[in-house]
């Protein structure tokens, strides 16, 4: 089974000052998806340009004509299902079926607060979780839909004529505890992971993959607890937040080794950050051009 290779792009860049050339440059690379970070702002990037996924991808869908699009992640930090699935739809639209929702439920980060409200604990953030994906995948797949949850309400909210691709668009779900995994087996078309946040700073290469070797385990027994096969289930790790981190980049030949240690898990799709100098994600544009043209061949 060949390993796909996607992209990331950071909405950082004016649509006119290298942003627009960026999402072209990715389709002519031949990524299979490009995504953005689905942020108010995020991190490093707070006090700078930061521009809104939904219109980026919708400019970026009139740009481009074969390379998916997507967000990783959206989060319930500050999006409702009823208002994110007509987005969703739009852009689904506009992209002529092209589009993948990276979901999670959320963090800690700058988004946690900025519409003044408290930060939500882990088991907060989980219990929101689990209603708003249910309830956004109703909204995609239903003419009109009312409910009324614990966190979440709709009242006849209409989605006609729904999304280009049936019965609605693909879910990656982004998760490494118990009730997200669930979440992911039950309602993904693809799961998520960055790894084990814990051994980024002090793990090594061979803990990651024992973490994430144990997480793809999880996520198959949540997999079996329904009666799905877990090889329907698309596998995507998010590069760049394992102790590896900007290494793989620095070569083909090591991000070949990278991957390579990655597809024996199980991983169908790895997604590599676009370079940004003078970030956590600076890279050689060359070498990373190189990787995105040649390795995809070497991985088949």
């Amino acid at each position: 089974m060949s390993l796909r290779l996607s992209t990331v792009i950071l909405p950082y860049l004016r649509w006119h000052e290298g942003g627009r050339s960026g999402w072209q440059r990715a389709e002519q690379l031949g990524f299979h998806t490009a995504y953005t970070y689905d942020h108010l702002s995020w991190r490093t990037f707070r006090d700078g340009p930061w521009f809104g996924a939904v219109p980026t991808l919708a400019a970026a869908a009139a740009v481009t004509d074969r390379m998916r699009l997507g967000t990783l992640v959206t989060s319930p930090n500050f999006r409702h299902p009823v208002t994110l699935a007509k987005e969703l739809v739009s852009l689904d639209d506009v992209s002529g079926g092209r589009i993948t929702l990276g979901i999670g439920a959320g963090g800690t980060g700058f988004d946690a607060t900025a519409l003044g409200q408290e930060a939500w604990t882990p088991r907060e953030r989980a219990d929101r979780f689990g209603e708003f994906v249910p309830l956004l995948d109703r909204l995609l797949t239903e003419d009109s839909v009312s409910y009324e949850g614990n966190f979440y309400s709709a009242h006849e909210a209409r989605n006609i004529p729904g999304c280009v691709q049936r019965p609605r668009l693909p879910f990656a779900v982004a998760a490494t505890g118990p009730r997200g995994l669930r979440l992911a087996a039950r309602y993904g078309q693809a799961w998520v992971t960055t790894g084990d946040p814990r051994l980024y700073e002090n793990g090594t290469p061979e803990q990651s993959v024992q973490a994430l070797r144990g997480q793809a385990e999880r996520l198959a027994d949540a997999c079996a607890d329904i009666g799905r096969d877990a090889a329907t289930l698309d596998r995507i790790l998010l590069t760049g937040f394992t102790p590896d981190r900007g290494r793989p980049l620095q070569s083909l030949d090591a991000f070949v080794d990278f991957a390579g240690r990655h597809k024996e898990l199980g991983f169908t799709e790895l997604v590599i950050h676009w370079p940004i100098p003078d970030s956590d994600f600076a890279a050689e544009q060359k070498v990373f051009e190189q990787i995105a043209m040649e390795a995809p061949a070497q991985l088949a």
